[in-house]
């Protein structure tokens, strides 16, 4: 097992569907003990349940430094160490330039942008005192191609500052051995499409990816386990690219 005895936060991860959750299911399957965590409305503790045993969810909203810090007072309580974090919470709102407000500017990067800050912050000191750890970011194809199909300029802006925050932990904590990664999925295939594209749409953009397909959950988990784990252990401050070839220049 690539994760055995590892402890793995992973935020945003109550959605069955989501991101989040493959990644968790496939760390837990990989030997690691997970916490998720997520809002109420999600039920967290259900998801870690549907994991199996010796996993937790906990109730924690990344915009709130304090929610941040107690969810991570948390899991140390339960499990005694943390060895990687999934900075995964993140929303979108497809809206053109003109038209997002202050608002809106402010609510999709204070969950994609300052949640990783402050998800990242509440880890780091354990994380420095085990001189050892890997955070997971995950950002968007969005930020590298300036505009998603879902997501507004405000996204692209949030998800591409993410870039440039795990860059720079990961240049500040790289000799302590905490290792700091982004994953920029492409389009997946997970609720947050769900209503907002046809299938006619879903086969029309599968057949402008060279892999002909649109990107699945587990393919976004696969690689975070990848980034957990020790085959990754001299990857630090890289981008790595789950989008099917999308992006091949």
């Amino acid at each position: 097992m690539l994760l055995k005895d590892q402890v793995a936060i992973i935020t945003g991860g109550a959605g069955v569907n989501g991101l989040g959750f493959a990644t968790a299911r496939m760390m837990a399957a990989q030997g690691a003990r997970v916490a998720v965590l997520d809002l109420e409305r999600a039920n967290p503790a259900e998801a870690a349940a549907q994991l199996g045993a010796g996993h937790i969810g906990l109730v924690a909203d990344v915009t709130d430094k304090a929610s941040c810090d107690a969810a991570v007072a948390a899991v140390l309580h339960a499990f005694g160490r943390i060895d990687t974090l999934v900075n995964n919470a993140g929303i979108t709102q497809p809206v053109k330039t003109l038209e997002i407000t202050g608002a809106d500017y402010d609510r999709i990067l204070d969950v994609s942008l300052r949640g990783t800050l402050y998800m990242s912050q509440a880890v780091l000191p354990t994380m420095r005192a085990q001189q050892s750890g890997s955070i997971v970011c995950i950002s968007s194809v969005s930020a590298q191609r300036g505009g998603g199909i879902l997501g507004g300029p405000h996204y692209s802006a949030a998800k591409a500052g993410v870039l440039g925050l795990a860059r720079a932990m990961a240049r500040e904590f790289g000799p302590e051995n905490i290792r700091v990664n982004c994953i920029t999925p492409g389009l997946i295939g997970t609720d947050i499409i769900k209503g907002k594209l046809t299938e006619e749409k879903k086969a029309e953009i599968a057949e402008t990816v060279p892999l002909a397909r649109l990107g699945r959950a587990d393919d976004i988990a696969g690689a975070c386990v990848f980034l957990a784990s020790a085959l990754s252990a001299y990857c630090t401050g890289i981008t790595l690219d789950v989008n099917g070839g999308m992006l091949i220049h």
